[in-house]
């Protein structure tokens, strides 16, 4: 039995950053977008592999930068984020989608509504979860796609998920008849994943 007294643990992005670090993240990615840096490289990629319309979730959205670009290609779209001042910029500077405030690790179905067609979880959100949720996280995920569906997750190398142990975790998913992997790749521009690769973007399919 769970003991339900004991508090949750808080997503890394709030315990190991700095006061204000949601902010200047906030205006680092608008000093990005005037200057015309490209943002939508995870964009290009997930919208690839979706037909016209496809229902997306983007878990752990940020400031909204790939929402709205998804929604601007003509998906339907739900950004998640479990940091409010982030969700308050991505309604400002990217309308379009439905955007929350949810913590990943508690993430379900009501949350996006109905099942969507893929999951997008890029940004390095996986290294900002709260210790220990890690799996928990990747199983809300698959949970919240339809059957056959995929999920697309992001990020960098980092001893606060380590590749291993993030491998052991996708085991264990597609022991269960959760997802398994489909591909691997090093960057969102599709090169080549090896051991050496400091980024990785896996491809999970639903079910």
């Amino acid at each position: 039995m769970t003991d339900q007294s004991s508090p949750r643990p808080r997503p890394r992005w709030f315990t190991d950053t700095k006061d204000g670090h949601s902010q200047w993240y906030v205006e680092r990615f608008r000093a990005l977008a005037a200057e015309g840096a490209d943002l939508a490289g995870e964009a290009r990629f997930v919208d690839a592999m979706v037909q016209r319309g496809a229902r997306i979730l983007d878990a752990g959205c940020g400031t909204g930068r790939l929402s709205g670009e998804l929604a601007a290609r003509g998906h339907t779209v739900v950004g998640l984020d479990a940091d409010p001042v982030l969700i308050e910029a991505a309604r400002g500077d990217h309308p379009g989608p439905t955007y929350g405030v949810v913590d990943l690790s508690e993430l379900e179905l009501a949350d996006v509504g109905e099942p969507v067609d893929l999951v997008v979880c890029a940004g390095n959100v996986m290294v900002f979860v709260a210790p220990g949720t890690e799996r928990q996280v990747l199983a809300n995920l698959c949970a919240v796609v339809r059957p056959g569906g995929r999920v697309v997750v992001g990020f960098r190398r980092d001893e606060a998920y380590p590749f291993e142990r993030y491998d052991a975790d996708l085991a264990d998913l597609a022991r269960e008849g959760v997802a398994r992997v489909e591909q691997r790749f090093a960057t969102w521009h599709l090169d080549p994943f090896t051991d050496e690769s400091d980024f990785a973007v896996t491809v999970l399919r639903v079910g």
